[in-house]
């Protein structure tokens, strides 16, 4: 059976962005959300929407750029979808998918006072952002997909549900600790121990006993069940179509298993206006803690904003 799920609000991952939370239609149901920067001065808020198990402390670093760079002030928006980190899970638990979250994230944008925004979306987030600009299409101001399209890669799925499988199985501290270790060494090579102890920490924390509870509900690996190494799963280019109207930058991370090198491709040669960038030596999800890639995606954004001008 697997872990139940770890609600503790005070976790050191989420220490450096505390929420406030933001009711959804349905009664009981809110989505946590951290603010940051200056509102209401006219200028698209950057809304960042973490991958599909995940949560906004992976724009932690992101976050810390903006806080001391040229962008410092900027509005910026983190949350956390339903079932996911400091938000509570989804009743009911079979209706998790990304039009569910795609509503949600319209309602909470749109809960925020916020008439249009630059969205930066991981992996299932972009995936997420797509689906809701069919139904709004006019919160969206500019997009940044991260290891993001539309056809996500099978064989990221399998690995994804066979290793948040296999840590179910550990009992000892010592022991999950190197299970993190050799699962993310694969996507940041780079990294030291102590870094990937702190990544780990994104979406589990070993409880008293050893064990690794999930900052997800697990019922969202069920859902992973049915997919396949070998699959080929068709693409969705309509969904990917749906942000044609705005501004777009595609960053793939070179060592990412969620989406292939030639869906990436295509996803230039269709949007040949769009901003490419490639990040080497990571994979999922992008860590964007690098002066070069945030370089790149702030002078995206003095784009939109002077296409923005231009247009009035």
């Amino acid at each position: 059976m697997a872990a139940k799920r770890f609600l503790n609000p005070t976790h050191g991952a989420f220490a450096a962005l505390p929420v406030r939370h933001v009711m959804l239609t349905r009664p009981g149901q809110e989505l946590a959300v951290h603010r940051s920067g200056r509102f209401g001065t006219g200028v698209p808020p950057i809304v960042c929407v973490a991958g599909y198990h995940r949560n906004m402390t992976d724009f932690t670093e992101f976050k810390a750029l903006f806080d001391r760079g040229p962008l410092a002030g900027w509005p910026l928006v983190l949350l956390d979808f339903l079932g996911r980190g400091r938000s509570p899970d989804r009743v009911p638990r079979t209706s998790y998918g990304s039009m569910a979250d795609a509503n949600d994230l319209g309602t909470v944008v749109t809960a925020l006072g916020i008439e249009s925004a630059i969205f930066l979306g991981q992996g299932y987030g972009g995936q997420v952002v797509m689906a809701m600009a069919a139904a709004h299409p006019l919160l969206v101001a500019a997009t940044i997909l991260v290891d993001s399209g539309p056809m996500t890669d099978s064989r990221g799925l399998v690995r994804l549900r066979s290793n948040l499988r296999y840590l179910e199985a550990f009992r000892s501290a010592g022991d999950a600790a190197l299970a993190f270790r050799r699962m993310l060494a694969k996507d940041y090579p780079a990294l030291p121990d102590e870094q990937i102890d702190l990544l780990s920490q994104r979406t589990h924390v070993i409880d008293a006993k050893g064990r690794p509870l999930p900052l997800f509900d697990p019922t969202l690996i069920t859902r992973l069940e049915a997919f396949e190494y070998d699959d080929v799963l068709a693409a969705q280019w309509p969904l990917f179509d749906t942000l044609a109207h705005a501004p777009m930058m595609l960053i793939r991370t070179t060592l990412t298993d969620q989406l292939r090198r030639e869906t990436f491709e295509e996803m230039i040669r269709r949007r040949p206006d769009a901003v490419g960038v490639t990040i080497s030596g990571q994979g999922s999800p992008a860590l964007l803690d690098q002066a070069e890639e945030f370089e790149a995606i702030g002078q995206f954004i003095r784009q939109v904003m002077s296409l923005r001008r231009a247009a009035r």
